[in-house]
């Protein structure tokens, strides 16, 4: 009887064990944390498996319990006598004590030796430093040794690791690149280290991984990894770019302007010239996505800075109306920005 109620019972879970394990397989690869491309994620992976290891034992071994029990003691037929009480064993119960204690402490070990080589940047802080500041809803990300500054895209040498120094302007972030290492919380007024390591030369998707507000599943950036020569061209290419940009708006000869520049100036320079209020917006044309996650395109750029808050509920960009910017100036400034590169 028992053997049938538990028959019947598992059939009805199958259904949406073999769901579970559909939906487990939807996702992007590129934030899946069991493909790591990095050395921060495999010494993270090695962690995840050793779990899963010590679970499977003790499944395995409560499993094999629970079927012995299950045959050996069951109610055998005409057998109707109340089956013999006994009491605790003393034996028993240090065995159930002392087995959880070991298997925690086989976890606990590598977990903590883990996290304390993460979160260790001494090595990397040799090679490069990056301030990470998370802002509702956006990153930045600052090289101070180079004075080079970047929104929504962090850009790092292949094969080094790189230092993080980790903070926040307003609510609690956490910066998490899945391919690449594990979560690491900016607060505000806090400063928190880690480090970055990527084996490969490619772009790599990052996320906020705490809850900061309605658009927090929009909070997304990109790490993109250039091998070293490349690498060291990005940061003269970007240097250069900021101080000719800067050097052309400071000369206030606006006789030499663009109709887009003369529209950037009066609306956009006060926060996105460099006073860390709004993302740097010096290789803006260079970018894969705009506010984080739309297409970079004409069309959303105008959108965006129309009615930002209708695409990012709660960001802190104010809209512009036709009475502010006229839809003939709005093209004009959006040819501009997508046309600022450096590539």
């Amino acid at each position: 009887m028992v053997v049938k109620k538990t028959g019947k019972m598992l059939f009805r879970l199958l259904p949406i064990g073999l769901m579970a394990l559909l939906l487990s397989g939807c996702g992007i690869p590129e934030l899946s944390a069991l493909q790591p491309r990095g050395e921060g994620a495999e010494i993270q992976l090695e962690i995840i498996k050793l779990s899963l290891w010590v679970m499977l034992f003790v499944l395995a071994i409560v499993t094999v319990i629970y079927v012995y029990v299950l045959m050996k003691f069951r109610r055998k037929k005409g057998d109707n006598e109340v089956p013999k009480q006994v009491e605790g064993s003393h034996t028993l119960e240090m065995i159930w004590t002392v087995i959880p204690i070991l298997l925690l402490v086989v976890l606990a070990v590598p977990t903590i030796k883990a996290t304390v080589e993460l979160a260790d940047a001494k090595e990397a802080k040799k090679n490069e430093v990056i301030n990470v500041t998370a802002n509702l809803y956006w990153w930045e990300f600052d090289y101070p040794d180079k004075g080079v500054t970047t929104g929504q895209e962090l850009v790092i040498p292949v094969g080094k690791k790189v230092a993080l120094n980790l903070t926040s302007k307003d609510v609690i972030h956490s910066f998490w690149v899945p391919v690449l290492s594990g979560k690491t919380d900016n607060n505000p007024g806090l400063e928190n280290e880690m480090w970055l390591h990527a084996k490969e030369a490619g772009t790599y998707y990052g996320k906020c991984a705490e809850l900061c507000g309605p658009s927090h599943a929009l909070m997304d950036f990109k790490v993109i990894a250039l091998e070293q020569a490349d690498y060291d061209k990005w940061l003269e290419d970007m240097k250069a770019a900021k101080e000719a940009e800067t050097k052309q708006l400071d000369a206030k000869n606006e006789k030499n302007w663009s109709k887009g520049e003369q529209v950037y100036a009066q609306n956009c320079l006060s926060c996105h010239g460099g006073g860390k209020v709004a993302p740097s917006l010096t290789n803006f044309g260079d970018r894969g996505n705009l506010a984080g996650y739309l297409k970079h395109d004409k069309k959303n750029l105008e959108d965006w800075i129309r009615d930002p808050q209708k695409l990012k509920q709660g960001t802190k960009m104010p809209g512009f109306n036709e009475s502010q910017i006229s839809d003939e100036d709005l093209s004009e400034l959006a040819d501009y920005l997508l046309d600022k590169k450096i590539q």
